[in-house]
């Protein structure tokens, strides 16, 4: 992917990270997420539409009083749109999924950088229930459709609430930072019906990258949202224990070439092995 000039100057030369020490902080984050939820951001929408190809039929009729409302829109799912059969997982989001094994050491690999799952999570003895289970990647691009659902029905055990740096979740970031450490982060705990006891969380990105989660949801349904992200790069892991599921066919070829799987929101990417 050939990364835009802004974000090259300001991960690549030394002035530019000057001006981005400047970018990750929590006041730019909040003048600018008020400006893109305010009427004056509103011009924003028709250029947007064109440069990422975006249907008019994914999303609702409306005139979008900003910018944030256009971009946190609803889109019309119907219940057929959702894989129904309890033994398949479904995916959470739009996006493009990775799969990597949580080795024995608690670490994995993303973008030739390693992470800790310790680290994401910031507590060591739920990062040791994952020990030599799956972790699940969702990348939404800026023309995916930014709102999630649940990836099967249970009960929400915990939900948490990491502060973090919010910083930019493209390539070229990941070559210079921790960037998924550094974000802010929220996760669930979810004692699913089918899949054991996972962890879905979502990342906040550079510049504003909010998270809304819908925490007052108890008892998850497959397929209900529950949350959405306001504008600025975003991902979402999913944790699953070892031996749980086994990925589709399609996905399985693609981890093999090191490619990345196309995802739509709520369709099957793994079975359940027991």
């Amino acid at each position: 992917m050939k990364e835009s000039f802004y974000i090259r100057f300001l991960y690549e030369t030394a002035l530019g990270r000057c001006f981005l020490k400047l970018l990750i902080q929590p006041g730019f984050s909040r003048m600018t997420a008020s400006y893109l939820n305010s009427p004056a951001s509103r011009w924003m929408v028709p250029l947007y539409i064109k440069k990422y190809h975006i249907p008019s039929e994914s999303c609702e009729s409306q005139n979008y009083t900003s910018f944030n409302k256009f971009f946190t829109r609803k889109r019309n799912i119907q219940q057929q749109d959702i894989e129904q059969a309890d033994f398949k997982l479904i995916s959470p989001c739009d996006g493009f999924l990775s799969v990597y094994p949580i080795q024995p050491d608690i670490t994995f690999r993303i973008k030739n950088i390693c992470y800790s799952i310790e680290q994401l999570l910031q507590n060591q003895k739920l990062a040791a229930e994952y020990q030599d289970g799956t972790c699940l990647i969702f990348r939404l691009a800026p023309h995916n459709y930014h709102r999630y659902c649940y990836i099967d029905n249970g009960l929400a055990v915990k939900q948490a609430s990491i502060p973090g740096i919010l910083h930019c979740v493209r390539p070229i970031a990941l070559n210079t930072y921790p960037v998924y450490i550094q974000n802010s982060r929220e996760y669930t705990i979810i004692n699913t019906k089918n899949f054991d006891t996972v962890v879905q969380m979502e990342i906040g990105a550079l510049i504003v990258g909010k998270i809304h989660n819908h925490n007052h949801h108890i008892y998850t349904e497959r397929g209900a949202e529950k949350g959405y992200f306001e504008f600025g790069g975003s991902t979402i892991i999913i944790l699953l224990k070892s031996g749980i599921i086994q990925m589709e066919k399609r996905i399985i070829e693609n981890m093999k070439k090191g490619i990345e799987t196309t995802v739509k929101y709520g369709e099957y990417i793994a079975v359940r092995q027991h």
